[in-house]
C-alpha cells in the first residue's frame, strides 16, 4: 500500500513537472496567460508555469511567406487579367498577434487579396506591366496600415504572375512586331541618307577631278574581271578617257625629261 502511494505521488509530480516546464526557442516568444489574462511575454529559454492556471502561447517571429492566389482583376482600361502575388510578413508584437486577431495568416491572406484587386484596378494594363515596383510598394503600404494593428509587419509584396487573355497577347505581339518594323525602316532610311550624302561628296570630288571618275571605272573593270566573265563591255567614254590619260602621262614624262636636260624626242612615249 505504501509503495502504491509513493508511485502515485511520483506520477503526479512527474505529470506536474511536464505540464509546468516549457521551452521557448530562439525564434519564438511566449505569451503567458494566467486565468485568461495576459501577464507578460517570456523570452527564449526554459520557462516554468503553474499547471492548470497558466497557459503559454508560443509565437514565431520568423518571416512568413504568404502566397496570394491568382484572381481575375479588371484594370482601369477594362482589361481582365489574372494576377498572383506573394507577401512576406513577420510578427513584431506577440501579444497583439494573439489578442487582437484570431488567425494572422488567414487575415493577411484575405486583406492581401482585396488590396491587390483594389490597387491594380486603379491602373491601366500598360501601367500594371511596366510599373510593378510602384504597385508592389502601394500594396505593401496599404497592408501595413492594417497589419500594424495586429502586431504584424509586412516586409515585402511582389506580383508573381500576370496572365493576359489570348486575344490581348496576340494584339501585343502584333504591336511589338510593328514597332520592330518601324525601327528597321527608320534605320534603313538613315543608312540611305548617309549613303546619299557620301555619294554626293564623292561626286563633288569627281567633278573637281575628272580623272578620278575614270580611275574608278578602271577599278570597276578589275572587279568584274575577278568574276571570270567571258564578255566585258567597255563604255565609249572609257576609251576616250584612256586616250586622255595617255596624253596626260606623256605630258608629264616630257615635262620631267625637260627638267632633267634630256631631249623630248628621246623620252619614252605612251601611245593611246
Amino acid at each position: 500500500m505504501t509503495a502504491l502511494i509513493v508511485v502515485s505521488v511520483g506520477l503526479v509530480v512527474l505529470i506536474g513537472l511536464t505540464l509546468s516546464i516549457k521551452i521557448v526557442t530562439q525564434y519564438e516568444r511566449g505569451v503567458l496567460f494566467r486565468l485568461g489574462r495576459v501577464i507578460g511575454v517570456r523570452q527564449p529559454g526554459l520557462r516554468v508555469i503553474v499547471p492548470l492556471i497558466d497557459r503559454l502561447h508560443r509565437v514565431s517571429l520568423r518571416i512568413v511567406t504568404q502566397p496570394i492566389q491568382s484572381q481575375g482583376i479588371i484594370t482601369r482600361d477594362n482589361v481582365s487579367v489574372d494576377i498572383a502575388a506573394v507577401s512576406y510578413y513577420r510578427v513584431i508584437d506577440p501579444v497583439k498577434s494573439i489578442v487582437a486577431i484570431e488567425n494572422v495568416s488567414a487575415a493577411i491572406d484575405q486583406i492581401a487579396q482585396t488590396t491587390l484587386r483594389k490597387v491594380v484596378g486603379k491602373h491601366t494594363l500598360d501601367e500594371t506591366l511596366a510599373e510593378t515596383d510602384r504597385i508592389n510598394v502601394d500594396i505593401r503600404e496599404i497592408l501595413e496600415l492594417t497589419a500594424t494593428e495586429w502586431g504584424v509587419e509586412v516586409t515585402l509584396v511582389e506580383l508573381k504572375d500576370i496572365q493576359l487573355p489570348e486575344d490581348m497577347k496576340r494584339a501585343m505581339a502584333k504591336e511589338a512586331e510593328a514597332e520592330r518594323e518601324k525601327r528597321a525602316k527608320i534605320i534603313a532610311a538613315e543608312g540611305e541618307a548617309m549613303a546619299a550624302a557620301s555619294l554626293g561628296e564623292a561626286s563633288d570630288v569627281m567633278v573637281a577631278h575628272p580623272l578620278a571618275l575614270q580611275l574608278r571605272n578602271l577599278q570597276t573593270l578589275i572587279e568584274i574581271a575577278v568574276d571570270k566573265n567571258s564578255t566585258v563591255v567597255f563604255p565609249a567614254s572609257l576609251m576616250s578617257t584612256i586616250s586622255e590619260l595617255g596624253s596626260f602621262l606623256n605630258r608629264e614624262v616630257q615635262a620631267s625629261s625637260a627638267i632633267d636636260g634630256a631631249r623630248p624626242d628621246d623620252a619614252p612615249r605612251l601611245v593611246s
